[in-house]
């Protein structure tokens, strides 16, 4: 894959872009790749050159990559003043439920049906899904879609005031939790140990609501780079983004071994020859 500057608004040029309808209500999705499908979530405040990076890196592993824009300007470096703009808007959104504990964000409604429709585009067994930060939680409930396979959970924010809260209705999470009983299928869970929004009671709940199906991976925050982009700067300012904005891309790196176990994980789910 080509050096890009994470400095730098990302022209997303690699990418098809298309308008698509699900559910009543049309979003842009940026794909790209062939085989199985990847559904990657982007972070707060959107789809930012660090995010894209992940993405080509899925599309790299041999998946065809669905990018979904949920908020933000796609390709933006995360700016502090338009990220907190950004953010705020989420919060009072119709689509996410940014302080729900016990309650799904009615966007993954949508990513579903995305799931859904990426499954009949490119085959395969099913569909991975990673969501990240404020989009943390949500390929947990995109397992009640049957496709999805592979969730994982990168650094899961929601909801915001609740430190031990899970961003899912009891009844969806008891049917993940049967589900994924049922067909022996695994969530893979990542944060770092001294990130202030996704914290140890998170992690916690989900160790007890989903038992030994939760593979929980907490990166030391001393792996956590350091180069990041004015948002993360002023209204993060701690260890976070464990595949996007902290990952450093070096051998060796704890961030950088979690993004090879991620597509690993795709692999082993997705891919029939793997």
């Amino acid at each position: 894959m080509p050096a890009r500057s994470m400095h730098e608004d990302d022209p997303l040029d690699d990418f098809s872009r298309r308008e698509t309808t699900l559910d009543g209500a049309t979003k842009a999705v940026y794909t790209a790749g062939s085989g199985p499908a990847v559904i990657v979530m982007p972070e707060m405040p959107g789809i930012s050159p660090h995010v894209a990076r992940f993405a080509r890196w899925v599309r790299d592993a041999g998946f065809t990559v669905y990018l979904p824009s949920l908020f933000g300007r796609d390709g933006a470096v995360p700016g502090a003043d338009e990220g907190a703009a950004v953010f705020r808007r989420a919060c009072v959104s119709a689509e996410f439920r940014a302080f729900a504990a016990d309650e799904s964000s009615p966007v993954t409604v949508w990513l579903r049906a995305l799931a859904r429709l990426a499954h009949q585009e490119c085959g395969g067994p099913g569909v991975g899904a990673i969501g990240m930060c404020f989009t943390g939680n949500f390929a947990l409930t995109m397992m009640l879609e049957p496709s999805v396979l592979a969730p994982v959970l990168s650094q899961p924010t929601l909801p915001l005031d609740d430190p031990a809260g899970l961003h899912i209705a009891p009844d969806e999470l008891a049917a993940v939790r049967r589900r994924l009983q049922r067909e022996d299928l695994t969530v893979l869970a990542y944060r770092f140990a001294g990130d202030r929004f996704c914290r140890e009671q998170r992690f916690a709940a989900y160790a007890e609501a989903l038992g030994d199906r939760f593979l929980p991976r907490v990166l030391p925050d001393s792996s956590a780079g350091q180069d990041t982009a004015p948002f993360f700067e002023r209204h993060v300012g701690c260890p976070h983004s464990v595949v996007t904005a902290h990952l450093i891309d070096e051998a060796g790196q704890p961030t950088t071994a979690a993004r090879d176990e991620i597509l690993e994980f795709f692999a082993q789910r997705l891919r029939t020859d793997a």
